[in-house]
């Protein structure tokens, strides 16, 4: 089988493509430079799409002796997840840019291009599990529970896993690492990358400042009083408890959060944590993983990528689901991913687009 593997400069990708490798396939290493303009250095742990990454990546594909190239996907990238991610905050929602560059650029446009070029695959580091029976390729979580990455890969449709490859799902990621260290990869230790990968340095506030500028606002109680000001309601997302400076405490004295954001109005509205607490979710633009699901069934949904599956029953509707949770949930925005399960088994995705919470229901229209 000829495979491209996606090398980011980190140790899964790299061990990823040994894998294949040793498995005798015909292994293709890309790097894909996604930055118009690429730091030198890494940041630690921060960021990724450095040139220090794209230098790592060559150097694993050295020494494992496979043909690599770097591939610019940087207009591409902008246009389709840093553009949007900036528009969705514009319009008080709360977007995934992980579940985003996924679904339309490792697994779209690289897979496209991979396979005008005649691979059969695509392969990456990520930590999910792909069984095919029958025609069908059902991707599971991985099993390593604290790396499982299913949420952020929810997005991709059965002829995108038909094509996916991740050698690393049924492995713990302390063994890779060890992998790596035996095959000789300077990668080994390498720190595993977090935060957005185009905002290094985690200021993801001051980042949207930046692209959105500021413009003066309120905060205010359930009630219309008013209690703070802001200089840009995207300095907020729902559930935030931290950096709401409030000039006016609460009547029973306890902590306020964010319970929702009215850019037309350039609002914050803020309250108890009581207000937090989620019992519906209603979701748009579903993307069935492993074939369409009957019209109402029982599952589990998850809505943050390291958060705890709740049990739930799902009902299909035109165009999206709703979404009945067994036991609240806490914080949860317009523009997350609402990841649906059977168990192991990832069954969709879809785009939440409104919740229902102690009978107040906060919905918003979210873009294509």
């Amino acid at each position: 089988m000829r495979v491209l593997a996606a090398m980011s400069g980190g140790v899964d990708s790299a061990v990823a493509a040994a894998r294949l490798v040793a498995r005798g396939h015909d292994v293709t290493g890309v790097h894909l430079a996604l930055s118009r303009n690429p730091r030198s250095y890494r940041e630690g742990s921060r960021g990724c799409c450095s040139l220090e990454d794209s230098f790592d990546a060559r150097r694993a594909a050295d020494r494992l002796g496979i043909p690599f190239y770097v591939w610019d996907f940087s207009d591409r990238f902008a246009a389709e997840v840093i553009d949007p991610f900036v528009a969705e905050y514009a319009a008080g929602r709360t977007p995934n840019p992980c579940l985003r560059c996924n679904e339309r650029i490792k697994f779209a446009a690289l897979l496209e291009r991979g396979l005008d070029l005649g691979f059969d695959a695509v392969a990456t580091g990520h930590y999910a599990r792909l069984e095919a029976v029958d025609g069908v390729t059902r991707m599971y979580r991985a099993a390593d529970a604290g790396k499982d990455q299913s949420y952020v890969l929810a997005v991709l449709n059965q002829e995108q896993l038909a094509h996916s490859l991740f050698p690393l799902g049924d492995t713990p990621k302390v063994q890779v690492r060890q992998e790596a260290a035996e095959l000789g990869l300077s990668v080994a230790a390498k720190p595993d990358s977090h935060d957005i990968c185009f905002i290094p340095d985690g200021d993801t506030a001051g980042w949207l400042s930046g692209e959105l500028g500021t413009r003066d606002g309120v905060i205010r109680d359930e009630t219309g009083r008013v209690v703070g000001r802001h200089d840009g309601y995207h300095h907020f997302t729902i559930g935030q408890r931290r950096g709401l400076h409030l000039g006016v405490p609460a009547a029973d004295g306890r902590p306020r959060y964010v319970l929702d954001i009215e850019p037309v109005s350039n609002t914050v509205v803020v309250g108890g944590e009581d207000g937090l607490s989620v019992r519906r979710l209603e979701a748009i633009r579903p993307v069935w993983c492993s074939g369409e699901p009957a019209s109402t069934w029982r599952g589990q949904v998850q809505v943050r990528a390291h958060g705890q599956p709740v049990g739930c029953g799902v009902r299909r509707v035109d165009g999206g689901v709703v979404i009945e949770v067994d036991e609240p949930l806490r914080g949860v925005a317009p523009g997350q991913a609402a990841v649906l399960y059977d168990g192991d088994l990832v069954i969709g995705s879809a785009t939440i687009c409104g919740t229902e919470r102690a009978g107040v229901s906060v919905a918003q229209a979210v873009r294509s």
